[in-house]
């Protein structure tokens, strides 16, 4: 299967500034990771041990928000995710949705052009990761009013990536 849209990962203009302070103030502090599994964000895979990681507080519609004029006001939330503490390039495969793995959950959160929450669905991945990331995001799309959704992990809401309009 070919994807059709495009995970983005954090921004590298924001990855700067998070690998110093990130979004809730507080410095970023790298560590050798000593498991690895990691889902970083800047790269949009999982750490190998021993990578040097970060993980810091990011408002993933702060900068779209800024860039755009939206205002979310409180949909303006923050929450953990980990990159890697020195510049890594970005992703490097494009072939599949990144965290996406047979069994696991995901949610896929619709946002419209003010930022705000406009819905969003639990994907059971079950046996076709990609294709039931693919038929979410055809559905989230499919409303004219959505500008981009962010998928999600379902257990605890992490953000794993943003998904913009074609």
């Amino acid at each position: 299967m070919t994807i059709r849209y495009w995970a983005r990962p954090i921004e590298e203009a924001a990855l700067k500034e998070l690998r110093v302070r990130d979004d809730a103030g507080r410095e970023c502090v790298p560590y050798a990771d000593g498991e690895g599994g990691a889902p970083l964000r800047c790269c949009l895979r999982p750490s190998a041990a021993g990578e040097r990681i970060a993980l810091v507080s990011y408002a993933p519609l702060r900068r779209w928000a800024a860039a755009t004029g939206a205002e979310p006001g409180a949909y303006d939330e923050q929450g953990p995710v980990f990159i890697h503490a020195e510049d890594c390039g970005g992703p490097a495969d494009r072939e599949a949705y990144p965290f996406a793995r047979a069994g696991v959950q995901r949610t896929a959160r619709r946002y419209g052009a003010r930022g705000h929450i406009l819905g969003g669905r639990v994907l059971d991945l079950g046996d076709d990761p990609d294709g039931v990331i693919e038929r979410a995001l055809d559905e989230a799309f499919d409303d004219p009013e959505v500008a981009l959704v962010h998928v999600r992990a379902a257990e605890f809401g992490c953000f794993h990536y943003e998904v913009r309009r074609p």
